[in-house]
């Protein structure tokens, strides 16, 4: 025994079907409630309230995380591959650092960095639709500062503050795949997903920029559905310099040996569905 301290730790997720968001819920599987089973039987916490267990962020249904956090109060020093053997292939923990026992994972982030990722290729968008990047790249810029995100957020009954500063919104084409990167110290419900969706719509025409600039107003509301959620990672989150993350590399290895699996079963179903669609008879 090692004494009860707080630790901050590190670890990712795939949002699978099974999974029923990050956050607990009566009834229903979730993110936590897989750590928090797997902290128990281990004797790393006794429970949630004792250890203060705290999860920074929390995602949606089928949104997937690489570098989340959560904070609690440990019973022992963590052995990180004592846990990820325990825990199924889609979730691990893979960094730590210690901190004082006022910390909170989720009130002393600095920055939260979130991408999309869009699931049609771009060469696919610029084929089937008058695709423009420059007027994405403008809305991007019209994101950043300090704006009322009413009409790009989940309607909900409880008041709450709807002002958030983005410090930065941008994308990058990667392997002819459009890749969004969003930071802020904290988003609104559903708010990149919204975000995402009417970026697209600048793209596709099917929204111009005046359309655009008016969601901004929080005197008029408009309802619409946002984009899918099994796009959306939750990149990263960032803290003040006094946290020095431990990478343990035998979980990391784990994560990326996952990561390299799930590419290629995905690449082959993708390189199935490529050959099936040729009319090459020969």
């Amino acid at each position: 025994m090692n004494g009860r301290k707080k630790y901050l730790f590190k670890f990712y997720y795939i949002g699978l079907e099974k999974y029923y968001g990050s956050q607990r819920q009566p009834n229903f599987l979730t993110i936590e409630d897989v750590l928090i089973d797997v902290l128990k039987k281990r004797n790393y916490i006794k429970s949630v309230d004792f250890n203060d267990f705290e999860v920074s962020s929390r995602t949606d249904r089928y949104v997937s995380a690489r570098g989340s956090t959560f904070s609690s109060i440990i019973e022992k020093k963590p052995i990180l591959m004592e846990l990820n053997s325990f825990l199924p292939k889609e979730i691990g923990i893979w960094a730590y650092s210690k901190v004082n026992r006022e910390f909170s994972s989720r009130h002393n982030a600095k920055m939260r960095h979130y991408r999309y990722i869009f699931k049609e290729p771009l060469s696919y968008m610029k084929k089937n639709y008058n695709f423009t990047l420059d007027i994405i790249r403008k809305g991007c810029k019209h994101f950043e500062g300090i704006h009322n995100f009413q009409n790009f957020s989940k309607r909900s009954e409880e008041p709450k503050l709807l002002t958030r500063t983005i410090k930065r919104a941008e994308f990058k084409i990667i392997n002819d795949y459009l890749i969004f990167d969003f930071e802020s110290q904290g988003f609104l419900r559903q708010q990149i997903r919204r975000m995402v969706k009417k970026l697209l719509e600048l793209g596709k025409g099917e929204l111009d920029y005046g359309e655009f600039l008016d969601l901004f107003n929080p005197e008029t509301f408009h309802s619409y559905q946002p984009a899918n959620a099994d796009g959306l990672i939750l990149w990263n989150i960032k803290y003040d310099h006094t946290i020095k993350f431990k990478i343990d590399k035998k979980s990391k290895k784990r994560m990326g040996d996952y990561f390299i699996k799930q590419k290629f079963e995905h690449g082959l179903k993708c390189q199935l569905f490529n050959t099936l669609e040729q009319n090459d008879f020969s």
